[in-house]
């Protein structure tokens, strides 16, 4: 009997490796998702990755489509995230962010990212402080940024093209799936047709059962 799939939204909190196995030396002391007080199904795994520094909406499942229907599908999907830059940021930085710059991917070549949103805000009253973020006495800003593709630390390396170095990463949302008050650490596990209506995903559910109708 074909079990269904399961999927879950946690807040993965900083310092901790989006995956359940270690896959290089050095990893063995580091936090994994095996961590979190919750009793995963076999086969879950994570939908694309967030860094060890970056926090926030991680989605987890057991079905293996996800991820190609998300990250590796031809339809662009939106990823938005708080972001904490060092130094007050300046309207020609944030535009330069907005159209486009140069940031090194595999193979070290040079690739222009997409257009994107990018705008300044306040600090959310909500956002959970991170245990031993340094105290940077004002002298930071904060944006919020929308991206509809992934490079490897592609807002970290855009960040940095326009000097204004990263200081905290925060992912918020992926299309209409956020993260609102899950606190970090947190699993919470949402219906399949949610999961995939939120995410504006077509295909990769499970078949519902066949109906009796003796």
């Amino acid at each position: 009997m074909q079990h269904a799939h399961r999927y879950f939204m946690i807040n993965k909190p900083y310092g901790m490796l989006s995956q359940f196995v270690t896959r290089f030396e050095g990893e063995q002391h580091l936090p994994m998702l095996g961590a979190l007080n919750f009793a995963f199904p076999e086969g879950t795994h994570a939908v694309g990755r967030l860094d060890k520094e970056s926090e926030g909406l991680l989605l987890l499942t057991t079905n293996a489509k996800v991820t190609r229907l998300l990250f590796l599908s031809k339809v662009p999907h939106a990823r938005t995230y708080l972001v904490k830059v060092k130094n007050k940021i300046t309207a020609d930085k944030l535009e330069l962010l907005r159209s486009g710059v140069p940031i090194q991917v595999k193979g070290g070549e040079y690739y222009k990212t997409t257009p994107c949103q990018a705008e300044i805000v306040e600090k959310p009253a909500g956002l959970f402080e991170r245990p031993g973020e340094p105290d940077d006495y004002g002298k930071s800003s904060w944006l919020l940024i929308t991206l509809t593709e992934g490079k490897f630390h592609q807002i970290r390396k855009m960040v940095q093209y326009v000097r204004h170095p990263c200081l905290r990463l925060v992912r918020i949302s992926i299309e209409d799936l956020a993260l609102g008050e899950i606190a970090p650490g947190e699993v919470h596990e949402i219906d399949e047709e949610t999961f995939f209506m939120k995410l504006k995903l077509e295909g990769g559910r499970q078949a519902a059962p066949p109906r009796y109708n003796g």
